[in-house]
């Protein structure tokens, strides 16, 4: 598939990508993510290893975008969990 990111064309194939984030750990996801086989990347770390350019040159939409057409599943972060507060009758006040 051509797509525009960063006012570059790319022709992305969805096989080329799962084999170039094969061997990559996945970051703390914060924004928005996708699925890649059985791992959950951010979109930036993603875009990142199959342009070879830096995050701050394209968006999180374009990357979004993109892998949603060659076939992704894209998300958003879920909402980080609640710290558990301290009872104040447990601290001994």
């Amino acid at each position: 598939m051509r797509c525009v990111i960063a006012h570059f064309p790319f022709d992305l194939i969805k096989s080329e990508v799962e084999q170039s984030m094969s061997g990559i750990t996945p970051e703390p996801v914060t924004g928005v993510a996708v699925t890649i086989g059985r791992r959950v990347y951010p979109v930036m770390q993603v875009g990142e290893v199959i342009t070879r350019q830096n995050r701050r040159d394209f968006t999180a939409g374009e990357m979004r975008r993109a892998l949603t057409r060659l076939g992704f599943t894209c998300h958003d972060a879920p909402p980080p969990a609640p710290a558990p507060r301290a009872d104040e009758g447990a601290l001994g006040w």
